[in-house]
């Protein structure tokens, strides 16, 4: 064991868990119409205990376990079995690596909140993450992360698909999940009504941003020079794309808009992501300068072009932007193009295939979106009992 890496990565966990809560539960939150902004927190907060609990029981042994076959990890480790204290994986105790994946098992399928919000049923929600994180997510990982078939030495040969951080595991499943939840609901009944707090969604946002210099500099699995290089190069492109939305917003309609930068600022950081560990920061400002652009130009696309509502951008911006950055990684050389564009084909349609059967399964047991009456007067009240605001906003 080595105590300066378990010490980073320590605090690496607590800041991708601050990035769901509250970072992404603010940010999402402050979008929606003030009647909402409860059940968006419940959503993100059930996900966070629930999914904690589940990647225990089997989450983790899919994802890690010491299964052969190359598509997933099998039982040997339920309920951590075999794991102490003195277990290790790598240079780390093996129970903080367990943690600290626990808290991207967290936050992918809180990502896909923000394209159902206001309108779906909070069971749903809860049984269709818990199968989605088992059989979607858990699998995946274990193909990029836990020595399957598309990791080095699997279908692509000696060098399998290069992805740092989550760019094909996190950002492109969770994209693609949100842009088929939406298809199946529709869209909402009000889609006029403008985000009740943007200053709650700057704080969501540069709490998010705080938190991934965890979710990418962790990912180093170390504490030293690479992992201080993920981490500069996150905080580049984040910034670069913050500017290049803004400036485009600028462009084409004649104001920057606050939650246009902040939104910009996810693109740059969602599109790192994957390369932030095979890259440096000139590579990181021309990837965050173009993100913010493509991201922009991807959520007209979607909301005016395909007019699917897709609430709060989660393609556009997350799907859209992983699958850039990891396409980025063959273009700097430190990656195959066969193995990144092979890799997210077939990722991406083992992730809709399972998400359209998981959306028909469950809502035959739990509807899938609220009455129109609910709908119309805020789930925050009609489903939690409870409201943070004046119902007039």
């Amino acid at each position: 064991m080595n105590g300066a890496d378990t010490a980073w990565i320590i605090v690496a966990t607590a800041l991708v868990l601050f990035m769901t809560l509250p970072g992404l539960a603010l940010f999402y939150g402050g979008l929606v119409r003030a009647r909402n902004v409860l059940s968006v927190f419940m959503h993100c907060y059930a996900i966070a205990c629930l999914m904690s609990v589940l990647w225990l029981i089997a989450g983790y042994s899919i994802a890690f376990g010491g299964g052969t076959s190359g598509f997933w990890g099998g039982f040997d480790r339920v309920f951590l079995n075999g794991v102490t204290a003195d277990s290790l994986s790598g240079t780390l105790p093996e129970v903080l690596f367990f943690a600290f994946q626990m808290t991207f098992a967290i936050i992918t399928p809180a990502l896909i909140v923000g394209a159902y919000v206001e309108r779906i049923g909070f069971g749903f929600v809860l049984l269709f993450s818990s199968l989605w994180m088992l059989l979607c997510y858990a699998p995946v990982v274990h193909w990029v992360w836990g020595g399957g078939f598309l990791a080095d030495g699997g279908i692509f040969g000696d060098t399998g698909v290069r992805d740092f951080a989550g760019g094909i595991v996190v950002h492109e499943t969770a994209g693609l999940a949100a842009l088929i939840i939406a298809v199946f609901l529709g869209p909402r009944r009000n889609q006029t009504t403008p985000p009740h707090n943007p200053g709650f969604v700057m704080i969501g946002a540069a709490m998010l941003w705080v938190g991934w210099f965890g979710f990418n500099g962790g990912s180093q699995l170390a504490a030293d020079g690479g992992a201080a290089m993920a981490l500069t190069v996150t905080h580049i492109s984040a910034a670069t794309a913050s500017l290049s939305w803004g400036l485009w917003e600028r462009i084409k309609y004649g104001k920057t808009s606050l939650v246009g930068v902040v939104t910009g600022t996810i693109a740059g950081l969602a599109s790192i992501t994957p390369a932030s560990g095979f890259v440096g920061p000139v590579e990181a400002l021309i990837i965050g300068a173009v993100a913010g652009i493509l991201c922009q130009e991807a959520v007209n696309l979607i909301r005016n072009g395909l007019k699917i509502d897709d609430t709060l951008d989660v393609f556009a911006v997350h799907g859209v932007g992983g699958i850039f950055g990891t396409i980025m990684i063959a273009v700097f050389g430190a990656g195959s193009f066969a193995a990144q564009l092979g890799s997210l084909a077939i990722v991406g349609v083992f992730t809709v295939v399972v998400t359209v059967v998981l959306v028909f399964v469950v809502k035959a047991i739990t509807p899938l979106r609220v009455d129109e009456e609910t709908e119309v007067n805020g789930l925050d009240l009609a489903v939690h009992g409870e409201r943070a605001y004046d119902m007039s906003s």
